[in-house]
């Protein structure tokens, strides 16, 4: 089914960095003909004076406000595109989950600075926080630990915009109707951008220890079980829809987030789309998902689709 973008939530901090998000959206939405919404969240801390809470004065927020305001223009007057700001009060995420709703989003996108070591796995963000709440496909572009990486969304600039191209999409498969919601999009964009589509699937040798024992290392059996996982893979993608793109089937073998990264900088990948599912608070905090973790480690955009966004415009 074509996916259609309409509304483009774009958010910012108003950073150098954050208003990448911003560019990256008006190169789609001028694709897509669709308006861009751009949000800035004014997150005050709550500041105690003996035992009490401290209350900003007005005009000190309206003056965040217009400067926000302020800055916000001048990011879109030059190109040329249909938008409206929106200036939220309070924590970023809810408010940002709270207008994707209020303006029947279809896309969200945001910047998340990087991180490295533990951090990885202990501390959440804004961009981890709205993963696992927002009810839209949720486009996350990722700062490189190393700030000279030139990597594919950075080519994105305001006057690059007009010209933007996506030539490979990465589509990671593994066969639950998560990953179909994934390749839908996939194919959507790719008919919309003449994109090449990577579908790939990464088997995790436990995944598979039934099928390989007693035989594990059996390069028949790996063969074997790589021509099944192929054959399946070419199921999942409709007849026609290889009128308008060309499409790679790909099996690896590996962790799923290690070999995704490493594929798609392999390939030159532009877009990494994956599919994302419910999980309890255990696995959240202690393991993440597969999703997750590519969103830390790529090099170019990662759209995160969860089961919610099929069939909910």
């Amino acid at each position: 089914m074509k996916k259609v973008f309409k509304n483009v939530l774009c958010t910012t901090d108003l950073s150098d960095f954050s208003n990448m998000s911003v560019f990256y959206g008006a190169a789609l939405a001028r694709v897509f003909e669709a308006k861009v919404h751009l949000c800035h969240v004014i997150d005050l801390p709550i500041v105690s004076v003996h035992g009490e809470a401290f209350t900003y004065p007005p005009d000190y927020v309206q003056t965040l406000r217009e400067d926000a305001l302020q800055q916000m223009e001048n990011l879109m007057q030059p190109l040329g595109l249909n938008w409206e700001p929106h200036v939220e009060m309070g924590a970023i995420a809810p408010a940002v989950s709270a207008l994707a709703g209020a303006i029947r989003a279809d896309l969200v996108i945001s910047a998340s600075h990087g991180r490295s070591g533990l951090k990885r796995l202990l501390l959440g963000s804004v961009a981890e926080q709205l993963l696992r709440t927002i009810r839209t496909p949720y486009l996350v572009l990722t700062a490189p630990e190393n700030p000279d990486e030139d990597v594919a969304f950075r080519k994105i600039t305001p006057k690059t915009v007009a010209s933007y191209t996506l030539k490979k999409i990465l589509v990671g498969s593994d066969f639950s109707p998560d990953s179909a919601n994934a390749l839908s999009y996939g194919l959507s964009l790719a008919q919309d951008f003449q994109s090449e589509i990577h579908l790939v699937h990464v088997a995790e040798p436990f995944a598979y220890a039934d099928a390989l024992v007693p035989d594990l290392m059996s390069a028949e059996v790996q063969t074997d079980l790589n021509v099944l996982l192929t054959g399946r893979l070419e199921a999942l993608v409709p007849v026609e829809a290889r009128n308008w793109c060309v499409v790679k089937t790909v099996c690896l073998a590996g962790k799923p987030y290690e070999e995704l990264v490493t594929y798609a900088d392999s390939q030159s990948v532009e877009m990494i789309i994956l599919g994302i599912r419910g999980r309890g608070l255990v696995e959240t905090f202690l393991l993440g998902s597969t999703t997750d973790r590519v969103i830390r480690r790529a090099s170019c955009p990662v759209l995160a689709v969860g089961p919610q966004a099929e069939g909910s415009r």
